[in-house]
């Protein structure tokens, strides 16, 4: 595999942000260990980047990643070492662990993810069983993923306050792999073994909103440390709720907070003299697949929308029906690989960079969300394991691939905070 060639990512003239971020390389890294001091990072998770060149930002992070499939098999020992992290900080006498995938056993590129997981920890030293929620499968049923591999699913039972399998298969950490967006099944609540990542993790409970608030935290706080406007790595968002989409009920509201971020971004825009036309995304605060997301320029788009368009941000994953969204500002891809619009996806465990691949689409534009049928994947591939080479320039590939890993570090951060502050049991 090799670099992808991408029309600003590795050609682009030297950006200001990561030209900061390299020469901080050594504050930077000391700033994050402490800050893992005194914060637990979530089991595992991913985070969506946009890198428009004056600006590097995470517009989502997924607590529950289905894409391990994707990354690139080079760096197989990144990931081994991360599970063998992440178990250690669980349960340090763990042996066996038990995996609780997605419902959905029809998606076969779904079942690689599945499969590419159990790899990663039976690499790790442990035996790997799933275990599975689907009340369909009431026996050991074997599924074969996309690229012929063969997994085995077990239906669920619960023991006391424990998960088992019908043998007794009882381990310490049972591993989600599932966001719960359909809500919490009663099997899950109160279990004495260690749940990651934890019930109010998922979608049932858990809103994009609150991260970006504990995203603005962290953003400032890094700011502050390499001297940038916070701007750069952090977009600006509001949240509209009580919405509607059916009978237009908020359509108001939500026009207005598409202007108030708008109108913040303009003045940033005109601040930097960037010669582009803002815009946001309008998505539901809870969910994920890519579902319920919309991109505008202005608030009039978002007022009188047609059936069609009402459907699409109506229901997201599980048919559930959309009353919040979050309006992020948009943030510009322009990467772009073979002349399609690509943006990095970076993958993480416990609290390290495990590699990461493009999303790319050619029939999206650079103001669009990439994440929807007919996208595919380029794996990341690092000439070193996203360590920088502070002899070279920002955009040589290491060090933009480093920039990449330091904001996705900094949303997993924001999710450690966002998790303590939502957690029912604090």
């Amino acid at each position: 595999m090799t670099v992808p060639h991408l029309t600003t990512a590795l050609t682009g003239p030297l950006r200001e942000l990561e030209s900061r971020i390299l020469v901080a390389q050594p504050h930077i890294e000391h700033w994050f260990r402490s800050q893992w001091h005194n914060h637990v990072a979530p089991f595992y998770g991913s985070v969506d980047l946009r890198n428009s060149g004056f600006k590097l930002a995470p517009v989502d992070m997924n607590l529950f990643p289905g894409g391990h499939n994707n990354l690139n098999p080079e760096f197989l020992p990144l990931a081994v070492q991360a599970a063998q992290s992440a178990v250690d900080r669980v349960c340090p006498e763990a042996r066996n662990i038990l995996l609780i995938p997605e419902n959905h056993t029809r998606n076969s590129f779904y079942l690689q993810n599945v499969a590419a997981l159990v790899h990663i920890f039976e690499q790790a030293g442990l035996k790997v069983r799933l275990g599975t929620l689907n009340p369909e499968i009431t026996a050991p049923t074997e599924l074969t993923a996309a690229n012929g591999a063969v997994i085995t699913v077990e239906p669920l039972e619960r023991r006391g306050n424990r998960l088992v399998l019908a043998d007794g298969f009882s381990p310490c950490i049972v591993l989600l792999n599932n966001d719960l967006s359909g809500g919490i099944p009663d099997i899950l609540k109160n279990l004495e073994q260690n749940l990651m990542p934890p019930l109010h993790g998922g979608w049932a409970v858990r809103r994009k909103s609150n991260h970006f608030a504990a995203y603005d935290k962290v953003a400032a706080d890094f700011a502050s440390l390499i001297s940038i406007d916070p701007w750069l790595i952090n977009p600006y968002y509001s949240t509209a709720t009580g919405l509607d989409f059916h009978t237009r009920q908020g359509e108001d509201e939500l026009a207005a907070k598409v202007e108030d971020v708008l109108a913040r971004t303009r003045a940033k825009y005109r601040e930097y003299g960037i010669d582009h036309e803002p815009y946001v995304i309008v998505k539901a605060d809870a969910g994920t697949y890519g579902m319920g997301v919309m991109s505008v320029k202005s608030p009039e788009e978002v007022i009188g929308l047609n059936r069609k368009a009402r459907n699409k941000m109506s229901v997201v994953k599980e048919g559930l029906e959309v009353s919040e969204v979050i309006v992020q500002e948009g943030v510009y891809t322009f990467e772009s690989i073979n002349e399609a619009v690509a943006e990095p996806v970076v993958y993480m465990m416990d609290r390290y960079v495990i590699g990461g691949f493009y999303r790319v689409h050619t029939g999206r534009g650079v103001d669009e969300n990439l994440n929807a049928p007919g996208m595919h994947f380029v794996p990341l591939s690092f000439e070193k394991p996203c360590l920088p080479d502070r002899q070279a320039g920002p955009d040589a590939p290491p060090n933009r691939f480093y920039a990449y890993g330091v904001i996705s570090r900094l949303a997993l951060l924001a999710a450690a905070l966002e998790l303590e502050a939502t957690d029912p049991d604090a």
